[in-house]
């Protein structure tokens, strides 16, 4: 595999808690990757050099050079600005007006791309899941935060201050719970990974019982999404409600995309819905559908992703080769 000529290109998505890097040939195989956590605490040179020592670490898992990669396109977790490579703000890294793209570039010598996290997955979705066929589509990520990508007529839609997507910041329940955005009522304070946790938590404080105090103690601590599903296994209802809540709103905002802006296919990524899908996606189908205006929803197809982790590093792949070919 060790060609000399420039072959391979990479994809690194960063996280507010992980770095995952992956080496990719032009037909989006993926052949190598390499993982850190973030360790936001220490600043954000600090999490360029772990950036790029993670980089290495891939390309060195491949058996190749930083030479053969002639292009690496990474998603940050926030507002960034495409054309000069700033992440502008990534509240999860504590970031303003960060040079990424330049700082990258000095430590590894290969040319960088820089998008949002959320973009960068939906083009990750778009090109190797469903092989650029749809001229239209959205992507939602549930994960930690919630985000959003768009796609209209096979490209990436930006917006006029290149922030469109942050669907997480749709009101769509005034004077509903606060958010870290600090409005009240956001998608994302409904039907986050964030949100699911705190609405349990408060529900175990106001006396409620559920399964996951026995798996973890009463102070319910390091809750992750498996946890959810396990106790769903355990047909523990307090996270059946809560849950089934948060895929009520999920399909709510699904609905309000089908009408507003009819795209061919909308995913839904991201970390909840890796471990929730069995228990989210049919609310979620089931929710839009009564809520999309009739006819409106004709032929739209609502689906899972099935990329998972990947979809960051597969997406700045894609990003990487539509960028230097």
């Amino acid at each position: 595999m060790a060609e000399s000529n420039k072959d391979f290109i990479m994809g690194v998505d960063l996280g507010g808690t992980k770095i995952l890097a992956g080496v990719f040939d032009d037909k989006l195989e993926c052949l190598g990757r390499a993982k850190k956590s973030t360790k936001s605490q220490r600043g954000a040179e600090a999490v360029v050099e772990r950036i790029a020592a993670c980089v290495l670490e891939a390309i060195d898992e491949c058996d190749l050079q930083p030479k053969q990669i002639r292009g690496l396109g990474i998603g940050a977790p926030g507002a960034c600005d495409p054309e000069t490579g700033v992440v502008r703000f990534a509240p999860n890294l504590v970031w303003k007006n960060f040079p990424l793209k330049k700082d990258l570039e000095k430590k590894l010598n290969i040319p960088v791309f820089v998008e949002n996290d959320c973009n960068i997955q939906t083009l990750g979705v778009y090109e190797k899941e469903l092989k650029a066929k749809p001229r239209h589509l959205v992507g939602i990520f549930l994960g930690t935060g919630i985000g959003a990508g768009i796609i209209i007529d096979g490209k990436l839609y930006a917006g006029f201050n290149r922030t469109a997507g942050e669907i997480g910041h749709m009101v769509i329940e005034v004077g509903g719970p606060k958010c870290g955005c600090g409005n009240k009522g956001c998608f994302e304070a409904l039907a986050s990974r964030t949100a699911i946790f705190k609405r349990i938590e408060a529900a175990v404080k106001d006396g409620q019982k559920t399964a996951l105090t026995e798996m973890l103690g009463p102070d319910l601590e390091d809750m992750r999404s498996g946890n959810l599903r396990k106790a769903l296994k355990r047909g523990d209802k307090l996270t059946e409600k809560i849950v089934e809540e948060a895929a009520e709103y999920t399909g709510i905002v699904v609905a309000n995309i089908i009408n507003f802006l009819n795209p061919e296919v909308i995913v839904i990524g991201g970390g909840v819905m890796d471990a929730l899908e069995d228990d989210m996606m049919a609310v979620i189908v089931e929710t839009a559908r009564d809520y999309a205006m009739q006819g409106t929803d004709t032929g739209i197809e609502i689906m899972a992703s099935k990329l998972g982790d990947d979809a960051g590093i597969t997406g700045g792949a894609v990003l990487a080769r539509r960028l230097t070919k």
